[in-house]
């Protein structure tokens, strides 16, 4: 299908961009605050990349959810990718300068995070009206292939730049956000979202939306999971802080470790977009986030580059699996005028617990070290997976996926 085509392509570039600016922003952000800090506290700065991109996730997340269960959703997610194309010119300005300061860097990272907010539902609640209710679980899976191709070439290509040139790193993420902004803007299909005449106020429709997934204890349960996992035993504001003070491999190093993570979603991705789980989806679900708490667990331990890459790998397979299932659980239950809110508090409780984690696990070493951090938090999410299948039973017991 033409649009969806120029869909996925659009979508490996952004992410392509995003990853490979977020690699060089928190590698430029630790390198500046080793400078007069030690470990523990320079991962303070880590965290705070993280915790300025969360709050404007707080913050609009919710409202633009309801925008885009009225507004054009193709055109919101084109103008998203252009905004975030601006934070990438203001990140290069910076870079040039040679030793900008932490707040302006703390800054721009913040817009981008507002950027997030809006392009996320939108772009989420998009996919349905591309491909149609029938194709959506394969399409979910090719979409995932999109998102962990760019999560591999992203970390990688932005460790190997870094290495030789912070502000090259941000002008390749400007020319790829520019790209994937234009691969958009050729899809035919219409974005507008269909409109219930009569339909509630803005902040009532934003009720709405919550009001659902709280009641849906499938859907409730599945976005509640991983913002807990992602918080407690997400490894990827770690990964600086290991290649460069434990396992001593560089930058180059580092974008491997970013890089070996996404390898392995994209392996399964690939699988499940031929292959995809049709049954027992509770059972898969809960046993792939088990084997991430495991990894994370490992990761944590490991005083080997090869050990860490392969756990990495393994991690992101995991991942992976979880992530196609709840995705399909969660757009096969929601209705297609409340996707983008429904989309919304998924991103807020799922896209934001990237960023919140990325401020807890600042504050974690700050407490326990890098590896102290890490092995709590494979602990915790083992533990997690625990409660969650005895708290919500209708989602584990979940089956069918068509």
């Amino acid at each position: 299908m033409r649009d969806f085509r120029y869909l996925w392509i659009g979508r490996v570039l952004a992410v392509l961009a995003i990853q490979t600016q977020s690699s060089a922003l928190l590698w430029q952000v630790y390198e500046i605050a080793r400078r007069d800090h030690p470990i523990e506290q320079a991962s303070l700065y880590l965290g705070l990349v993280g915790l300025v991109q969360f709050l404007p996730l707080l913050a609009f997340t919710l409202p633009a959810g309801e925008m885009a269960d009225r507004r054009d959703r193709k055109l919101t997610v084109i103008i998203s990718v252009i905004v975030e194309g601006l934070c990438a010119v203001a990140f290069l300005a910076m870079a040039i300068h040679g030793s900008p300061p932490l707040w302006g860097l703390l800054a721009v990272a913040a817009l981008f995070g507002a950027c997030r907010a809006f392009l996320a539902p939108a772009s989420q609640a998009f996919l349905p009206m591309v491909v149609g209710r029938r194709a959506l679980p394969p399409a979910i899976a090719a979409q995932s292939i999109a998102f962990q191709t760019g999560a591999i070439a992203g970390p990688a290509l932005g460790g190997v730049i870094v290495g030789v040139s912070v502000p090259l790193a941000y002008a390749v993420a400007l020319s790829m956000f520019i790209a994937a902004a234009a691969a958009i803007a050729l899809i035919r299909t219409s974005g507008k979202p269909e409109i219930i005449p009569g339909g509630p106020s803005r902040f009532a429709a934003v009720q709405e939306g919550l009001a659902y997934v709280w009641k849906t204890k499938m859907v409730l349960g599945a976005i509640s999971l991983d913002l807990i996992v992602v918080l407690l035993a997400g490894v990827a504001l770690l990964t600086p802080i290991f290649a460069r003070d434990i396992l001593h491999v560089g930058p180059e190093g580092f974008g491997l470790l970013r890089a070996s993570f996404g390898v392995g979603a994209l392996t399964v991705a690939v699988w499940l977009s031929r292959f995809p789980i049709r049954r027992r989806g509770g059972w898969w679900m809960f046993g792939a986030v088990a084997v991430f708490g495991l990894c994370t667990l490992t990761f944590g331990l490991s005083q080997w580059f090869w050990l860490s890459v392969m756990v990495l790998f393994l991690g992101g397979a995991a991942d992976m699996i979880s992530v196609n299932i709840r995705q399909t659980l969660i757009q096969l239950a929601t209705p297609d005028h409340m996707r983008g809110r429904v989309s919304s508090v998924s991103m807020l409780f799922i896209g934001a617990s990237n960023e919140l984690g990325e401020a807890y696990s600042g504050v974690a070493v700050r407490f326990l070290g890098p590896v102290g951090a890490a092995v709590f938090g494979g602990f915790g999410a083992l533990a997690s997976t625990g409660i969650w299948a005895k708290l919500f039973p209708d989602l584990r017991k979940a089956d069918k996926l068509t």
